[in-house]
């Protein structure tokens, strides 16, 4: 697919702001803006609210990755789904 540049003005201190909190994710401004700009197509609204999350547990970039591959999995129309009541749950942690 052909790649364009798209040049967007915004207060500088701003854009250093933004692209801390992307690197926090693991992604550049320029990332973020394209998977804002595909979501916006998608979904054609200001598709989600994005929130900085400070629990440690969910930015550490290895617990990250072990959430971003169970994502795709469950996502996954191929995968295999386990599929437990509560009841089930509790009694699996009674064992």
């Amino acid at each position: 697919m052909a790649q364009t540049t798209v040049s967007i003005r915004m207060d500088d201190n701003l854009k250093k702001q933004a692209e801390w909190f992307c690197n926090e994710f693991g992604m550049s401004l320029s990332t973020a803006m394209t998977v804002f700009a595909k979501a916006i197509v998608r979904e054609r609204r200001i598709p989600f609210e994005i929130t900085a999350d400070t629990d440690p547990f969910f930015t550490h970039p290895v617990n990250r990755a072990h959430l971003l591959e169970a994502i795709a999995e469950f996502d996954d129309p191929n995968s295999p789904k386990i599929i437990k009541t509560m009841d089930e749950l509790e009694a699996m942690s009674n064992e």
